[in-house]
């Protein structure tokens, strides 16, 4: 069957179609308008001899071309990735500049693998249900098409017809038969792996004017519609651009869109690929950026890796390939700016020219509270952003109520983050990957990503009876997602996000209510946090805050364990936290200060005599050190139907040069829920001497549906779902 597929492929090949190259990456005409910019374009120069310098010092070098052997990290495997990332960009040197010796690289390097991949068979350090062949797991095979596929567009006109059936029966064939007929389910999959098994297949396709290879990267391996491109256009992506995996993966599926999405705009314009699902793809980009950290950092929910920013070569080109194609965008100019570097392409000169000209373009990327939608059509909960202050100053706060999403998707349901002035204040962990590490199992997830990052205590959300979410099942989290109540973005001082859960736990609903309120007495906002709980039997519930930064005070008594320390509990990601310090709450409210960088952070809860409290850190039965040191805080209560009242409030400064601290205590004196029930919940704060209210329906409502409710002994009448009062005004 096998000898078959390869068959079929070759006869294509041969006779099917024929098109002029270079065509994939680009035409002729955009690699001859570099080469006349290069002399003018000084950003456009340094990206061009950054390229240059990395290839001319491999011209006239023998290439190994090793029979793979090792994981990510080690010997083979980078020098296969650094093998496809060098004839790449050689292919392009080739057409920009015209000299063989850049062709003749390629096709060195082809050539042999011509000679290798015929006789590869599975990885032997394949651990994944998608081993690859060249590389451990699959998906860096497919990497490799991709930009193989790209190199071989730009020098097929230097090859000889031997030299071109050599290529593509020995390279490329044997990889592509293999993903569309031995691994097919896989390269079915509607997941970012098969995005860049699509990409890959389809590229080499047109490369080697291969039609049926286009219409299975473009359809499925059975050309149904079901698989291919469009179909992971529609499944993976909301209709406003959300991807389902999270960010940190948009960045990385994003590329194989935007290149093939690239090469099928310049040979089969007539698909209109950049306009489809109202030009999702753009959507996605710019989706993406929103969900980044000041530092271009993406936000780290889900399986995400903390250093990874949209200064990756990833981003570089979506952010090309989009200028080109959907015209100038000035927000995306701060982003190249420091990127500072450009494609070899159309779009790489239009963004270098444009910083020239532009030097007064806004400084930064212009951040916006905004919400997205999840699901192929929008109605699998979603993910919110919350921002408050300006530029540098800018506070985020991000509510994850989204659905699972795939493979790396955690067990996180209401869970919150909270960055400010660029700082991690309240964390997601991510994923526990130290990445094209060999020492760490090869670069690839580690044992404890599973049984601490994906489980729900890693995260800022409720856990009952230490059990993750869906008791840690991925396919039962798949069938579920939050709802939203209700959303309100649009007021600076007052910003709200509501969302309701009831398949998290069974019989239990969690209901979650994030306020980020904006008072003329400070320069930043107020996180107003209200978890509410509704159960038919009494349960444990916790709720951690998972910060960053240094313990600075307690209101209330703890006891430490310095000389013997246990662990919170036995599985679940419990076994992995250290109880560092203990407490019970004997006060209305309890009180944790931090210091991170130059500000206080303080949360203050709504606690009862049988709270209780917990100084923690990650750690624990970690006996290769694959865990960071994360500190936690979390308050557990036992009861019925619990509800978590929390006020995060920003505050003060430390000067340690001047060695002077200001404001280091927190507003909040008291708090109390006056009404809670299923109809209405109002919490009262006082902050010095005045006095914050919110008052919230619980029910589902139109911003025109009027309600009353009566505050010792006052009335208020409102309109909608909620209403911020302070110091006796609306806001």
């Amino acid at each position: 069957m096998r000898r078959l597929g390869t068959i079929i492929l070759l006869f294509f090949t041969i006779h099917l179609f024929a098109q002029k190259h270079p065509i994939a990456y680009a035409p002729k005409s955009d690699f001859q308008l570099i080469q006349k910019e290069l002399p003018q374009n000084r950003l456009l120069r340094q990206s061009f001899n950054e390229i240059k310098t990395s290839v001319d010092e491999w011209v006239g070098k023998d290439i190994d071309v090793p029979i793979p052997k090792d994981p990510a990290g080690g010997y083979t495997h980078e020098k296969h990735k650094a093998n496809y990332q060098l004839m790449f960009n050689s292919g392009l040197l080739y057409q920009i500049t015209g000299e063989v010796k850049y062709a003749l690289l390629v096709k060195t390097i082809l050539l042999k693998y011509a000679k290798l991949n015929p006789t590869l068979v599975k990885h032997p350090e394949a651990t994944s249900t998608s081993p690859g062949r060249i590389f451990w797991q699959a998906l860096n095979d497919a990497n490799w098409l991709v930009y193989t596929g790209l190199a071989y567009d730009c020098i097929v006109d230097y090859l000889t017809p031997a030299e071109k059936k050599q290529i593509v029966e020995g390279a490329f064939n044997p990889e592509v038969n293999y993903f569309t007929h031995d691994m097919k389910d896989w390269f079915n999959l509607i997941h970012n792996h098969a995005v860049w098994a699509c990409a890959g297949v389809g590229i080499v396709g047109i490369a080697t004017d291969n039609k049926e290879a286009i219409q299975m990267a473009l359809y499925g391996s059975n050309k149904d519609g079901k698989a291919g491109l469009f179909a992971q256009l529609k499944g993976l992506f909301s209709p406003d651009g959300y991807y389902t995996e999270g960010p940190y993966y948009t960045r990385y599926a994003i590329l194989p869109f935007y290149l093939f999405a690239n090469a099928l705009n310049n040979t089969q314009p007539e698909l209109h690929i950049f306009s489809e699902r109202n030009s999702i793809l753009k959507k996605a980009l710019d989706g993406a950026l929103q969900q980044t950290n000041l530092n271009g950092g993406f936000y780290t929910y889900n399986d995400a890796l903390k250093d990874k920013t949209y200064i990756t070569s990833e981003m570089v080109s979506a952010i090309n390939i989009a200028w080109q194609v959907y015209g100038e965008n000035p927000a995306y100019l701060p982003i190249a700016k420091v990127q500072n570097k450009v494609l070899l392409s159309k779009g790489g000169i239009a963004i270098a020219n444009a910083l020239i000209k532009q030097k007064d373009a806004i400084a930064m990327f212009p951040y916006k509270s905004i919400s997205f939608t999840d699901g192929a059509k929008g109605d699998e909960g979603g993910v919110s952003v919350m921002r408050s202050g300006k530029e540098n100053q800018l506070t985020s706060l991000i509510f994850k109520y989204s659905s699972h999403g795939l493979s790396h998707g955690h067990f996180d349901k209401l869970n919150i983050n909270l960055f400010d002035e660029g700082n991690e204040i309240l964390q997601d962990y991510g994923a526990v990957r130290f990445i094209g590490i060999e020492q760490k199992w090869g670069g690839r997830y580690l044992t404890e990503n599973k049984t601490y990052a994906h489980q729900t205590i890693a995260h800022n959300t409720i856990v009952v009876d230490e059990k993750s979410h869906f008791n840690g099942s991925e396919e039962e989290s798949s069938k579920y997602h939050p709802n939203e109540l209700f959303t309100s973005l649009g007021n600076n001082k007052v910003q709200v996000v509501s969302v309701i859960d009831t398949n998290a736990y069974k019989d239990i609903q969690l209901h979650r209510s994030i306020y980020m309120i904006q008072l003329s007495e400070s320069s930043k906002p107020l996180i107003v946090d209200l978890f509410r709980t509704k159960g038919a039997e009494a349960h444990q519930y916790d709720l951690p805050y998972q910060y960053t930064g240094d313990f600075i005070a307690a209101s209330f008594k703890y006891k430490s364990f310095n000389n013997s320390q246990k662990t919170l509990g036995t599985k679940n990601g419990y076994q992995h936290i250290w109880k560092e310090a203990e407490a019970v709450s004997s006060t209305p409210i309890s009180q944790f200060t931090f210091l991170n960088h130059s500000r206080y952070y303080t949360i203050s809860s709504l606690t009862e005599d049988s709270t209780h409290l917990f100084f923690t850190r990650v750690g624990a039965n970690d006996p290769n050190f694959n865990l960071r040191r994360y500190a936690g805080f979390i308050i557990r209560k036992q009861a019925i139907s619990p509800t978590f009242l929390n006020v995060i409030e920003l505050h003060g400064n430390f000067n340690a040069n001047m060695e002077l601290s200001t404001n280091a205590y927190p507003s909040v004196k008291g708090m109390e829920l006056l009404q809670n029930d299923d109809d209405f919940s109002i919490a009262k704060i006082k902050m010095d001497n005045k006095f914050l209210v919110i008052i919230q329906y619980n029910k589902a409502s139109t911003p025109q549906t009027k309600h009353s409710v009566n505050i010792q002994g006052k009335s208020i009448e409102f309109q909608g779902n909620y209403t911020v009062i302070w110091d006796d005004k609306v806001l």
